[in-house]
């Protein structure tokens, strides 16, 4: 049983008020919140279920079968001293990588609700693996929106290093939650024969037959997905009669006076507006408005890392039912959208173009990839899952082979002070 803390009359009446508002915009627009819901029951139909589902399923299996934990011993190495979270975390931030909003923040749940992680592990890999997908943002943002697919290295690698800088910082949420690498089961044993007793012990676990995995992990991703659709939906409805009625115009005031200090264009407000419910509408606006491209790039990224409060309740249905915390995840993303931007406006400057040719290579999609029919796109995908855990395992490797010599260096340094403090026998 979770705890839950008790709901106070403010918080209440507050939620109370803004239901009853929505209600009846609703209903004073109700041909407007009929087209709304349609185009987004027709994202959802033919982007997102499509695209999630596959992944969804794929998630639910791999951890019946025990892939999970294989892959949690192999790249303990690597996530452990550098996020301080358990080797099982890499496999929520590689399908978020590849997969999108919100596959990291389900995966995370699972590893909970499973005891492969403690609560503030859960919260640091909820808040920095929850990515958008590179076809998102290839395809839709930089060709389909600013027309121009020489940007999606600049928009991928600013939306990625921020990430991965986010889950460095995330260190110091709850503090240390690992014991010293030399001291842990990192370095006792092969990793290798370790992993395959790791995945051989989780399936036998498990249980299950093969046959009732996939229908368990069918009907599960389904559930979640229609989840998924119910958000789209509503606040796609929610966006269209509050743009209609004028209520986004009242906040523009009082933003255009908070961002002024920072040089931020007015034209650049309304899309910040936008973003703030939904990522596709706000990037859409950005990529139009009346600015320099780099502030528009900016706010795009910006808005891509905060990822819209569709996603936030999205976010918050995949982990009900465990203790993680939202408001640790809303406070990352606003922290994410900050050095989004801030990447961006390095990425872009001439020295920070070489690093982004580096790092974007790993992610960004060809513009052929981008424009393929879904089951490619599908397959695009699954290979750069592939080539995304290959990086990971590699390091990881890597880095337990120098753990093993740093250990087996201590240990002989050891024996030879022990052995020179022995007393020498006088003959």
């Amino acid at each position: 049983m979770i705890n839950r803390r008790p709901l106070t009359q403010r918080t209440t009446y507050l939620a109370a008020a803004c239901a009853f508002f929505i209600t009846v915009i609703i209903v004073i627009y109700p041909s407007i919140a009929f087209q709304a819901s349609m185009e987004g029951l027709r994202v959802w139909w033919e982007i997102v279920f499509p695209a999630l589902l596959p992944f969804f399923v794929a998630v639910e299996v791999l951890m019946a079968l025990g892939v999970v934990h294989f892959l949690g011993v192999l790249l303990e190495p690597l996530m452990r001293p550098v996020f301080d979270i358990p080797g099982v975390g890499a496999f929520a931030l590689a399908m978020g990588i590849t997969g999108g909003y919100p596959i990291g923040a389900k995966i995370t749940a699972n590893l909970r609700r499973r005891s492969l992680c403690n609560q503030i592990e859960a919260e640091r890999l909820a808040s920095f693996t929850n990515t958008a997908d590179p076809l998102f943002m290839s395809g839709a943002v930089a060709v389909g929106m600013f027309h121009s697919p020489g940007l999606a290295g600049a928009i991928c690698g600013a939306h990625y290093i921020s990430a991965i800088i986010l889950g460095v910082l995330l260190r110091l949420h709850g503090g240390s939650q690992g014991r010293p690498v030399l001291e842990g089961s990192v370095t006792k044993g092969n990793i290798f024969k370790r992993a395959i007793h790791e995945l051989y012990k989780a399936r036998h676990a498990d249980g299950r037959p093969l046959g009732q995995v996939f229908g368990d992990s069918v009907r599960d991703s389904m559930s979640s997905i229609l989840l998924i659709g119910g958000f789209i939906i509503m606040f796609s409805v929610i966006i269209k009669v509050l743009s209609v009625s004028g209520i986004l115009r009242l906040i523009e005031w009082p933003l255009t006076v908070i961002l002024r200090p920072f040089g931020i264009q007015n034209t650049l407000i309304s899309p910040i507006i936008s973003g703030l419910f939904e990522i596709t509408l706000g990037t859409e606006l950005a990529s139009k408005a009346a600015a320099p491209l780099i502030e528009r790039l900016m706010v795009a990224n910006a808005m891509i890392a905060w990822s819209g409060l569709s996603v936030f309740g999205q976010v918050s249905a995949m982990v009900s039912g465990t203790d993680i915390r939202m408001t640790p995840y809303l406070v990352s993303r606003l922290i994410h959208a900050v050095i989004a931007a801030l990447i961006t406006l390095a990425i872009t400057s001439p020295y920070g173009q070489g690093i982004a040719r580096l790092v974007t290579p790993v992610f960004v999609l060809r513009l052929g990839a981008t424009q393929a029919p879904f089951y490619l796109k599908l397959l695009v995908s699954f290979a750069q899952l592939l080539k995304t855990v290959g990086i990971m395992v590699g390091l990881s490797v890597i880095m337990w082979f120098f753990q093993r010599i740093q250990l087996i260096f201590i240990r002989v340094k050891g024996v030879r002070r022990s052995s020179s403090r022995v007393p020498r026998l006088r003959v």
